[in-house]
């Protein structure tokens, strides 16, 4: 039994040994195996590490975005219309009363200076014609300035300039002194335009078919301040009291332009970034609007003022047929208005019905004697009614921008203004005739609104006050000549005064149907 024992102790003791040493051989066998995994693991450790890196690398260009830019004119439609417009509307349109009230002072005033200096009718033409070469002339330098230097500057000096010159008119002690002073109000009435340039540069694009037209509101309320100063002021502390008078709407003005600031699409041209940024802050807090995202970013315009670029082949066409634009439009207004003043000074008109002060016909002497005929109260009421025409129709005015656009809008006013100018030479009651000269002024009102409008829209940022300024001078070619036409002509002719009128303003809607370019909708370019 013991042996037996011992035999089996003896062969587990083998069986372990043998399974031990089994152990140790798969061991032994498994082993090269695991060197060479690890061994591949030390060879790719760096390749490992490399992309690691790469990745640390690139992670920074990754997560970096293109910073977000806006133009001013995307700030301007962003920021949209609110309380800050309505102070511009009212502010920049009652730089038009202004005007309005120095152009239509010529209407009421000639009579007076006529019987007291002893005028031919010529010389009482020459008037208005030197109050419309000082125009000419300073309206190109005018738009150079307002480019080089800025709107505001312009607008501000100009109204200055107009007010003081204004001013000492009413001290004249001749003639020659009297015409010398208009022409230095012409000078300034030229920089007072450039506020239509601030206006418009400010005004989103779908608002601007709106509110331009609706400017001339202060234009009628300027016309009809002066005739009411004629007919109140005029009889009893005469002309020149009415001039001084005539001032004070332009110092209040003056004063008001304080709370304007300057175009930041100006102040962008000229390189002004930070200036136009802080007008549009402003404008955005007043209207209780936000700002767009970003930073505002546009091109410097190196060629500001240019005149090149207004005859450059891009513009060529578009600015010769716009000056002849601005030369009908000044030559029918104030043909209409001056036409108007003169008819009824002089009794000119075909009326059927004429009570006893209009019957009696003043056409010019042949003795070279002066007739004093200082206008009745029925005339300025006539001029007065007039005046209404150039705010009656802006709905209609309107309609035509948004509808039609604005070139075919000018073809369609200026072929009405035609009829109804030869309309004027067919006999009618005095009643038909207040009616006519109103829908004449309106015609002629509307269509001057129109050629503002197109001519702020379709030159850019870099020359939009020079294209103004240029167009502004021809247009008072058109003021320098009617005269002539309307004072001097119409005493010998009716019917030969109110033709040139009627040619020219046919001529002129072929002209704006030749326009290459529509601006209805379009955004005012900054550049070229």
């Amino acid at each position: 039994m013991g042996s037996v024992g011992r035999q089996r102790r003896s062969s587990m003791k083998t069986q372990l040994v043998s399974a031990i040493q089994l152990e140790e051989v798969e061991m032994e066998v498994n082993n090269p195996h695991q060197e060479v995994n690890s061994l591949y693991q030390e060879i790719n450790k760096p390749h490992q590490e490399v992309n690691s890196l790469y990745q640390e690398i690139n992670k920074p260009h990754q997560e970096v975005k293109e910073p977000q830019t806006y133009s001013v004119e995307e700030a301007v439609e962003t920021i949209g219309f609110g309380r800050f417009h309505i102070l511009l509307f009212i502010i920049m349109g009652s730089a038009s009363i202004a005007e309005a009230m120095e152009i239509m002072l010529l209407a009421v005033v000639s009579p007076e200076i006529r019987c007291e200096w002893h005028l031919d009718d010529w010389e009482v033409a020459l008037v208005s014609t030197m109050v419309f070469a000082g125009f000419m002339v300073c309206g190109v330098l005018s738009g150079y300035v307002a480019d080089r230097y800025g709107r505001w500057k312009v607008v501000f000096g100009g109204s200055l300039w107009a007010a003081y010159f204004s001013l000492l008119t009413s001290f004249s002690p001749s003639y020659g002194w009297f015409i010398f002073l208009r022409l230095m109000v012409g000078c300034g009435v030229a920089g007072c335009s450039q506020g239509f340039v601030l206006k418009t540069e400010f005004i989103p694009a779908s608002y601007r078919s709106y509110l331009l037209p609706l400017a001339s509101i202060f234009w009628m309320v300027g016309s009809m301040l002066i005739i009411l100063l004629g007919m109140t002021v005029v009889p009893t502390l005469g002309w020149r009291w009415m001039i001084r008078l005539s001032v004070i709407p332009s110092v209040i003005l003056l004063l008001l332009f304080q709370l304007i600031p300057e175009s930041a699409r100006y102040n962008v041209s000229a390189g002004n970034v930070q200036a136009a940024v802080e007008t549009l802050q402003r404008i955005a807090r007043m209207n209780r609007a936000s700002m767009p995202p970003g930073s505002l970013v546009e091109p410097v315009v190196k060629d500001r003022g240019s005149w090149r670029l207004l005859v450059s082949p891009a513009f060529r066409r578009t600015s010769l047929l716009l000056w002849y634009s601005w030369f009908v439009a000044s030559f029918s207004y104030y043909g209409s208005v001056l036409s108007s003043s003169e008819l009824l000074e002089k009794n000119l008109l075909c009326v059927t019905d004429a009570d006893a002060e209009h019957q009696q016909k003043h056409s010019h002497p042949e003795d070279g004697l002066c007739y004093c005929i200082p206008f009745g109260f029925s005339d300025y009421q006539t001029l007065l009614i007039s005046c209404l025409g150039e705010v009656a129709l802006i709905p209609l005015n309107i309609f035509l921008l948004n509808v039609f656009g604005r070139k075919l809008s000018m073809v369609l006013l200026e072929l009405m203004a035609a009829l109804f100018f030869m309309l004027v030479n067919i006999c009618s009651t005095m009643f038909g005739f207040t009616i006519l000269l109103f829908l004449i002024r309106s015609l002629v009102s509307m269509n001057f609104n129109v050629v503002y409008i197109y001519t702020a829209e379709v030159y850019p940022t870099a020359v939009r006050s020079l294209g103004m300024g240029f167009c502004t001078s021809f247009s008072r070619i058109g003021g320098m000549i009617a005269p002539f036409i309307a004072q001097v002509l119409m005493s010998h002719s009716v019917i030969l005064a109110l033709l040139p009128f009627t040619v020219a303003c046919v001529l002129c809607a072929v002209g704006a149907f030749l326009l290459p370019i529509e601006t209805k909708g379009r955004a005012l370019l900054q550049s070229s």
